[in-house]
């Protein structure tokens, strides 16, 4: 990997640092996004750095709150990721080596949902869901985190929905977040994809996800939160749309020359 390729990937993950700090969230899609929309590093491996930086991002996050988390939510999520994750890595192993442009168009279509969803701003519900959507929020949650390290939009819709307060849904879905980069990591681990180019690049984004989200906390953006996270639902929605037109460019070209033939 050359030095270009590693500077423009850290400079990818401070962008998506600075989103999630500002609104909550977007780091894994931007970076998930933009290395496949300029093809800096194979999806395999973006995911896997963003695995693990949301890991250490989510780990320092937690340390003393775990109130008001409703285990019982937490547990049917969990029960959901845990074997969808394992679909999710082996899926993207497939897609990988055998349609990687159809790899390509989910990824994208995933960012455009994700945009839509968030802008959405789903209405609150007056009574808790049940388990079972918490279990079903879980397998669509585990697929995407398998898949691209982004196990966020499922289950970030289904959270906000729920009458609870707000600091323990944030909370729920850090540990959420958490608990499903270690299982992935875990897994990857097992088949051993986690090699010395994916620990540099965690290394070197680790302490600039620290740098930025200090400095986002010392001198916040001049817009508002609301304005900001308008930004990034745009930014976002077009984002997967390129990626999509793209795909879809290239099946369509790969199509018509079979055609040919």
């Amino acid at each position: 990997m050359s030095v270009e390729t590693i500077f423009f990937l850290l400079v990818i993950v401070a962008v998506g640092t600075y989103c999630q700090s500002v609104t909550g969230f977007g780091m894994g899609i931007i970076v998930m996004g933009v290395n496949s929309g300029v093809d800096l590093v194979p999806v395999a491996t973006a995911a896997a750095l963003v695995s693990l930086v949301t890991l250490a991002n989510s780990a320092v996050s937690l340390r003393g709150n775990f109130h008001h988390i409703d285990w019982a939510a937490i547990r049917m999520v969990m029960i959901g990721i845990l074997p969808a994750v394992i679909g999710g890595v082996l899926l993207l192993d497939y897609l990988s080596e055998q349609a990687s442009d159809l790899l390509q168009l989910l990824l994208g279509g995933i960012i455009v949902f994700s945009g839509i969803l968030f802008a959405a701003r789903p209405k609150q519900l007056t009574e808790r869901s049940t388990n079972q959507s918490f279990l079903v929020s879980g397998v669509l949650s585990g697929l995407s985190g398998g898949l691209f390290g982004m196990a966020g939009p499922p289950v970030i819709f289904h959270f906000y929905r729920q009458p609870m307060a707000l600091i323990a849904i944030r909370n729920m879905l850090l540990l959420v977040f958490a608990l499903t980069a270690i299982a992935r990591t875990l897994f990857v681990a097992y088949q051993g994809q986690l090699g010395l180019e994916i620990w540099t690049l965690t290394g070197l984004s680790i302490p600039l996800v620290a740098i930025v989200t200090y400095l986002v906390k010392r001198h916040p953006p001049p817009l508002s939160p609301s304005a900001m996270r308008r930004i990034v639902f745009v930014m976002m929605i077009a984002l997967g749309l390129y990626l999509v037109l793209f795909a879809l460019h290239d099946l369509l070209g790969a199509i018509r020359a079979e055609d040919a033939r």
